[in-house]
């Protein structure tokens, strides 16, 4: 357990479910990468009464190979059965010894959803087993892992079979935050400026295995290039990788990442079925509520006459990893030096900006702590105009519960912003076109979240609250 950073609050957790005194189903899930299996593998120091995983895109006499290889090395005599529900008889009878002795039986499946293959009857026989044999157990401790978290939501925790209502916690290992970050770091002896861990966490997000990469004798443009665009570099095939890893047809998901990619400010269901050239179906629904669970996109509530509509939700592509690679991927042949070359260029300067608002929309809780509002209710949307010439957006909203409304505006530069007069009226007329198309009679703040802050000018002034790169690592 020593070598896990941080997560405390999962660490407690897990020791809370151990101690318990009762049979424990716990699931845990999150993006892939996250540190599922590592945290579980190191918490429990790899002392397990039995512990299998899955194997990606086995088919399903793979799997069961797998399962009963695993019994064969924690002793089992199992002859090799192809049923599923024989291979949880013979995990029972191998348990069987270990649970009447009264000590702690620790079992651990990783990647659960692999072993689900298409009519297999593995849930049948994982809901047989739980609720047949090892939920009358209170020293039976049953940890599963999946990285395809529409699996684990769908198939697991809102199951509406044998297992519905039978799991007894479940735990969602988010990625780091920038604070996260910076200590992971510093616990590697990695000590960078704040603005570096930022563009790091813009290229690669709060996600430990491709933080890990990173090197204390490298610059941040030189790790950049190392690990994506040099000849056979890590991260080069990542992102095909990630998706295949996640769903058995990954191509539609694909569709959908690429095409929200392009539109930084998100799109509506129907624009989406539009950009595609497909009908607004329940198959596309389901897409989207799949990435949506997986961490790739975010739906943002659009407010309208005083409301918020959720049937105008717009859905931005929010994983960070997934934006850099879209913007860079056709670079990542041509040019093993690209990022050192080109740190400066317009193409590196418009993916900032756009990487820099997803980063902001990912600390909204530091955010209110900044604002002095962390204990109040709080919703938070983008919105943009339907009838107002020209269109306006506005990057973030943070809707208070003290009938106060933070109009952000969110800009990336390497130096204090400044705010000239045609940003100043363009500022002005967006407050304007907001109030006017949602009937607000809310009071605004005009809010500025910029790394270094603002240069103050006549034209600051307006700005209420100007917020810096240290308030999001709080």
């Amino acid at each position: 357990m020593a070598n896990i950073f941080g997560r405390e609050q999962e660490k407690r957790q897990l020791q809370e479910l151990v101690n318990s005194g009762q049979p424990e189903f716990v699931a845990i899930y999150g993006r892939r990468r996250v540190g599922k299996t590592f945290l579980v593998r190191e918490y429990f120091n790899d002392n397990f009464a039995f512990f299998v995983s899955g194997t990606l895109q086995g088919d399903a006499e793979e799997q069961k190979k797998v399962f009963r290889r695993a019994l064969h090395e924690y002793g089992s005599e199992q002859s090799g059965s192809n049923d599923w529900l024989d291979l949880f008889f013979a995990l029972e009878d191998l348990l069987k010894p270990k649970v009447n002795t009264g000590e702690k039986c620790i079992i651990f499946i990783d990647e659960l959803p692999c072993f689900d293959t298409n009519r297999s009857g593995f849930l049948n026989a994982l809901d047989h087993f739980w609720n047949a044999w090892a939920s009358r157990y209170s020293n039976v401790k049953l940890f599963v892992c999946g990285s395809a978290t529409s699996w684990m939501i769908n198939k697991l925790i809102n199951n509406h079979g044998g297992l519905h209502n039978r799991l007894t916690a479940h735990i969602y290992l988010r990625p780091f935050t920038l604070s996260e970050t910076e200590q992971y770091l510093q616990s590697k002896d990695i000590h960078l400026e704040r603005e570096m861990i930022v563009e790091a966490y813009m290229a690669l997000g709060g996600i430990p295995y491709y933080l890990n990469m990173l090197h204390k004798d490298e610059s941040f443009a030189q790790t950049i290039d190392r690990i994506y665009f040099a000849p056979n570099a890590p991260l080069q095939l990542e992102f095909n990788r990630l998706f295949a890893s996640l769903f058995r047809s990954p191509e539609p998901y694909i569709e959908i990442i690429r095409v929200l990619s392009r539109h930084k400010q998100g799109l509506t269901r129907d624009e989406i079925s539009a950009a595609l050239h497909t009908t607004t179906s329940g198959r596309l629904s389901a897409i989207l509520q799949d990435l949506v669970y997986c961490d790739f996109i975010r739906p943002y509530f659009v407010r309208n006459r005083s409301k918020v509509s959720k049937r105008e939700c717009i859905y931005a592509l929010t994983d960070m990893f997934s934006l850099f690679h879209l913007h860079f991927a056709d670079k990542a042949m041509t040019n093993p030096t690209f990022w050192t070359d080109k740190a400066e260029s317009p193409v590196i300067k418009a993916w900032q900006g756009l990487a820099f608002e997803q980063v902001v929309m990912h600390h909204v809780p530091q955010l209110k702590i900044s604002l002095g509002i962390s204990g109040m209710a709080v919703e938070y949307y983008s919105w943009r105009s339907k009838n107002t010439e020209p269109k306006s957006q506005i990057d973030l909203i943070l809707d208070r519960a003290d009938r106060i409304v933070n109009i952000c505006e969110i800009k990336y530069s390497h130096e204090q912003y400044l705010i000239d007069k045609d940003e100043a009226q363009k500022l002005k007329l967006r407050t304007q076109n907001f109030l006017y198309e949602t009937g607000s009679h809310q009071t605004t703040h005009l809010t500025f979240i910029t790394p270094y802050g603002l240069r103050q000018n006549q034209y600051s002034l307006s700005v209420v609250k100007s917020l810096t790169l240290d308030d999001l690592f709080k």
